[in-house]
């Protein structure tokens, strides 16, 4: 494992790559800054634009938009209480009033140190634990992937959402999107109306920008219209001296950051959880382990390390499943799928094998961000918070061009664009009546992999399903699939 990390550093240790790394970085902290953006709103847009790339570099430039967006969400909570990110509304419980108190930068400064911290370690997992998730997963057949992708249906469905059957619903959409084309054994055509367009079936760069990226903008204007910028309320006032975060403060946190790197690591490994779940669940098990939890909520730097190390971790954790069984953790992880498929690497056991220089490439490429991540970090420290002030009224037009732009390069289609917007308005519609997104992106992209392993099954088994309940890890995962639907269908509606 040495001797291939250091063949992907060399491979990964050129100017262009670190360029690729650190434009991601800054992108994914502006994307993290401007509230109700985030990393996955820059993913979904530049994801099209990286098939100009070399796959290396395509990753790294990626990877580091999603280091920088999970950060950049801390830095509105900390200025204007505006989390920029769903997960940073628990940094926010502690940031916006250390700002309050005049200490802005102390606060951002610690969320930054705490996050780079969780990114390390969760990478560090990630190395480790990869290949071995792999190797197991080579054992698996047809019937072992079924049950598999059925349970991270069920659990993504129960966890992305507050309906577990409206999350079952968005999920069996996305199944349904993913077969229209050509089918992939016989090759007759599948619901494509006649449209040349669709014989290759929906473009995964206009469901995914369309439903995820777009929407949001759709949403933000018809927000704005009724309530005004956000941007308004601007911390003000002059900054305290006491702006200094000195190592004995940072690191006397150390069980904390520890605490929380190894609980954002275990949400990322399991698919559906999110980030948001690992921010609560880390400020959450800080408080009860602090001897002085009465000052969490009043600006204590413990609540800021906790929440900014969990959900961190989760960004080099959720890969661990993406890369070992092709299964995305969460809709940042199935973004990075579809670039790898761009690239033409499928993601699953197969890869450590078959692209195992590319893997330990992308290895390499995460350590050197995580370095880039902080010198970046630290230096823009007092630039970022000027992203802020930025109105609405400017930032959501760019948004739209760039959703436009980063459908029609890759393919010079106009009927892509055209189904981004039609996306668009499906996504702002499941928004507002509770459907999750994240559910029908992943329906959508395991779509493909759940109907040819379930096609295989029955063909090696002459149409008898029984090997789903014979075959000990399938019905190991059937047993947990039955399991959330009771903890999260039936349970729910008795109480």
């Amino acid at each position: 494992m040495i001797e291939s990390l250091v063949g992907g550093f060399e491979a990964a240790f050129t100017f262009t790559n670190l360029l690729f790394i650190c434009c991601g970085i800054v992108l994914g902290i502006i994307f993290g800054v401007l509230p109700g953006l985030g990393s996955v709103t820059a993913l979904a847009i530049m994801v099209p634009i990286t098939f100009y790339m070399s796959p290396v570099a395509a990753i790294a430039f990626l990877v580091g938009i999603n280091k920088g967006g999970t950060s950049g969400g801390a830095i509105p909570a900390i200025l204007i209480n505006a989390p920029g990110t769903p997960e940073a509304a628990a940094t926010a419980r502690d940031g916006y009033p250390l700002a309050r108190q005049g200490k802005p930068e102390k606060a951002m400064k610690m969320a930054l140190y705490s996050s780079v911290f969780g990114d390390f370690f969760s990478d560090v997992m990630l190395i480790l634990l990869a290949a071995p998730f792999a190797a197991i997963a080579l054992k698996f057949g047809p019937p072992e992937f079924t049950a598999i992708i059925l349970f991270s249906f069920t659990l993504i469905a129960a966890l992305a959402g507050k309906s577990l059957v409206k999350g079952i619903i968005a999920a069996a959409l996305g199944v349904f999107l993913s077969t229209i084309g050509l089918d992939p054994v016989d090759s007759t055509s599948r619901m494509t109306f006649n449209k040349v367009e669709l014989f290759d079936g929906i473009s995964l760069n206009a469901l995914a920008i369309g439903t995820l990226a777009l929407s949001s903008v759709i949403s933000q204007i018809f927000d704005t219209r009724r309530g005004g910028d956000p941007a308004a309320a601007i911390v003000g006032g002059d900054y305290a001296e006491d702006n200094k975060l000195r190592p004995r403060e940072y690191w006397s946190n150390w069980p904390t950051l520890l605490r929380s790197a190894c609980i954002g690591t275990g949400v990322g490994m399991l698919p559906g959880l999110g980030v948001s779940l690992a921010a609560f669940l880390g400020y959450g098990a800080a408080r009860r382990a602090s001897k002085t939890p009465e000052k969490f909520g009043t600006g204590a730097l413990e609540g800021i390390a906790a929440t900014e190390a969990s959900n961190s971790a989760v960004v080099g954790a959720n890969l661990i499943p993406t890369i070992s069984l092709g299964i995305p953790g969460n809709v940042a992880a199935a973004l990075l799928i579809g670039a790898f498929m761009i690239h033409g690497v499928v993601p699953g056991p197969l890869m450590m094998v078959e692209h195992g220089e590319l893997v330990y490439s992308i290895f390499a490429c995460m350590l050197m961000a995580n370095l880039l991540h902080l010198t970046i970090g630290r230096v823009g420290i007092r630039i970022w918070g000027l992203f802020v002030r930025v109105p609405k009224n400017i930032i959501l037009p760019v948004v739209i061009l760039l959703c436009i732009v980063g459908v029609y390069i890759p393919t010079n289609s106009l009927f892509d664009v055209g189904l981004m917007f039609a996306f668009g308005g499906l996504g702002y519609l499941m928004r507002k009546s509770g459907f999750s997104i994240v559910c029908l992106v992943i329906g959508f992209l395991l779509g493909p992999m759940f109907e040819m392993s379930l096609r295989q099954t029955m063909l090696m088994h002459k149409t008898d399903l029984s090997i789903l309940v014979t075959s000990p890890i399938s019905l190991v995962f059937l047993l947990l699939t039955v399991y959330f639907l009771w903890r999260f269908g039936f349970r729910t509606k008795r109480h």
